[in-house]
Order: structure tokens, then sequence, then C-alpha cells
């Protein structure tokens, strides 16, 4: 999400040169010394291709790494932790156009949602382009805002997404009933009747897919009911427990007691949890094949506030494969999967977001690439 924020202040003043008590080289033209390592906000200077020339102190310390675990480093290793060969990092992208701009994006290298500003600033040493960037931490208000806007958006795609399934749907039953009244008229194991049982069950398959899509957007038609989140996922587990066992996945809760009750539909929450349980067995496998003890599966429940309204947040983590930041605005969208060809349909986290919509709630992911997936869900809670 861009934001209309200036990227840079003018008060930073050129300055040919700097000595700083981080013992870094000398900074570009175009950037004041003394603002910049006395800044509070993270700022680094990086390449167009992404390599970092040089941070201030308040980018160590947010990261939490030494000058030479950083330096000549790639960006989105250090301030994203990283990204898969074929995704291609959407920060790598914008410093590649050389234009200014602002970013309200997440940086887990740096434990927290930041506004980013890319911002090109003068020519450094020997001809070399260069980019000044300059984080800064988001408010509880402002992160919220953020969620709101992209809650918005995935929830445009899901309406667009469920009238595409809407007109696809009529011609492709015509499709089956067409060809299961010629199945039925075609000698039994002939040719013909292959090729029709064929086209039945892939327009079966196709049918599936849109109905999914429909239940993304649809209204949540079945009773609501009191509703005890511990045993929502209680109940989820006990069907895929075995499964897990099998894969040496090391399963822990954190429950309060007593649980916090929500209004909603058992069944409806328990295909959510399912898909997330999936989907963490999935990450775990692949970066473990074999038992290991970092191979966790952690659920926990609590009660929080948000916007002065009472919540209950579910929480499933795992230590899995992380996923990359390219990628997490568009895990809710249908059809998007991270997964190979044929191991995923992209809609399990699709129909999950629109679940949790229709309880009034919120489904985010917050990960880091080789080292953890968080998806939280937050309902209402009911007050007793």
């Amino acid at each position: 999400m861009t934001s209309d924020r200036p990227p840079l202040p003018e008060m930073l003043a050129k300055t040919d040169g700097l000595n700083s008590t981080y013992g870094l080289p000398s900074l570009p033209k175009g950037v004041g010394a003394a603002l910049f390592h006395s800044s509070k906000d993270p700022l680094l200077v990086v390449t167009p291709q992404g390599e970092i020339v040089q941070v201030n102190g308040a980018l160590l310390q947010a990261a939490n790494k030494t000058l030479a675990e950083v330096k000549g480093k790639g960006v989105c290793q250090i301030i994203h932790g990283g990204r898969w060969p074929h995704i291609k990092c959407p920060l790598e992208e914008f410093l590649l156009t050389r234009s200014s701009r602002v970013e309200d994006t997440r940086l887990p290298g740096l434990n927290g949602e930041y506004s980013l500003s890319v911002v090109p600033v003068e020519q450094g040493p020997k001809g070399k382009e260069l980019i000044l960037l300059i984080a800064r931490k988001l408010t509880q208000d402002e992160v919220r805002k953020v969620e709101s806007i992209r809650t918005a958006q995935l929830a445009a795609i899901g309406e667009l997404a469920a009238g595409v399934a809407h007109e696809v749907n009529n011609p492709i039953n015509g499709v089956i009933n067409f060809a299961q009244l010629l199945y039925d008229d075609s000698p039994e194991d002939s040719e013909q009747a292959m090729i029709l049982r064929r086209i039945v069950q892939e327009g079966e398959r196709i049918a599936a897919i849109t109905y999914n899509l429909l239940s993304f957007a649809r209204g949540n038609e079945n009773e609501l009911t009191l509703v005890d989140v511990n045993g929502v996922v209680a109940d989820s587990i006990s069907l895929v427990e075995h499964q897990l066992k099998n894969d040496g996945i090391l399963l822990s809760t954190d429950f309060p007691s007593p649980s916090i009750p929500i209004i909603g539909n058992h069944i409806q929450l328990m295909q959510v949890v399912l898909n997330l349980i999936s989907n963490s067995r999935y990450a775990l496998n692949e970066r473990y094949p074999e038992p290991s003890p970092d191979k966790k599966m952690h659920f926990s429940t609590t009660a929080v506030a948000i916007d002065g309204r009472k919540y209950c947040r579910l929480i499933v983590r795992d230590h899995g494969t992380g996923i990359p930041q390219g990628i997490l605005d568009k895990l809710f969208d249908p059809f998007f999967t991270s997964k190979p060809a044929g191991k995923g349909t992209g809609l399990g986290l699709s129909i999950s977001y629109g679940i949790v919509k229709n309880h009034n709630g919120f489904l985010r992911v917050d990960s880091m690439l080789h080292k953890y997936t968080e998806m939280i869900v937050e309902i209402p809670a009911v007050e007793l």
C-alpha cells in the first residue's frame, strides 16, 4: 500500500563525508551525516540492486545485528528475512525503478510494521547510484488502518471471484447433465463411455471449485450458536492427530481457563482450523522431512481488545519454511498458492478468509522465511 506522506524531509543537509561512532565509511552526497546517525528511525543506503552500502545505529539495533552482519548483504535478506529464488522481493523491484515512494509494509527483520520510504540520492563515489531507505515504525492505529484496507481489498477480490464463479456455474452444470445423458445411452466399457465419464468427472471438479468460490463471498447462511474456540481447535486436532503424529509433528496448546466464547458456526470454524493445520503440516514437512525437535505446531487463544471491543484471538504457529514477504498480501487471493503445481488449489485460505469475515472477524498472517509462520484469527468475543 502506498502512502501520501512526503518521502524525505528537506532538512537532510548535503554532506560529503562522515566518520561515525559505528566505524562506517563516508556517506554519499545528499545525505546529512549528523542526522543520518542521530536518527531514531532505521536508515539504510543501498544500491539499486539491493546491496547494503551503509546503515545507521538505529538499524543495527532494530535488526539486532552487527555492522559486519549487515554491510554488503542483500537488503531483502536483512529486513525481510530473505526470499525464495523464484519469487521476487517487492522492495527490490521498487529499488530498480529508482523512484521516490512510500510503502506501509512488514519488515520482520526489524520486528514490526513500518512505513518504508524509498529515496534516490545523489551519485556516490565513482558514479555509483545509491538509494536511501527510511523505516518508520507504524503506530497501532496505523497498523489497524493498513490491515483494514487490506481486508477491504481482499473482500473486493472475493466478490469478483464469486461473480465469475456464478457465471461459470450454470453452463458447467449444463455440460455435466448433457454428458451424463449421452453416457447413459452409451455401450458400457466403450471408448465413448470412457470419454463421457471423464467429461462428467472434470465437470464436477469445476463445479466443486465454483461452489467453493461462491462460499468464499457468500454470507453465513448456517445457524450461529455459542461456540468455544478451544473446543473447535480440539475437535479439529482430533481428526488429524494420527496424521500429524506419523509425520513426527509435535503439538502444543496454550488455552485460557475459562475459555473465550464467541457466536459462530462450529463446523465452519473447524474448516478454517483444519485448513490452517494442513498448511502448517505441509510447511513443516518441507523443512523437516525427518523427525526433529523443531518440527512444532503450537495453538494458542487469548482475549484481546481491538477498537475498544473484546476479541478472541487464535494463533496457529509453526516453525516450517516460512513465507516470503513478497507474497504475503496475495495469500488470501482465490487460486493463489505458493505450493508446487498439483499440491494445492489456492482456495483453502480464500475460503477460510471468507468464513472468518462472515464471523465479523479478521484472518491475518505473520511470517519470516526459514523461521516461522503465524496464522492469526480474531473473532468478536461474547460477554457472558
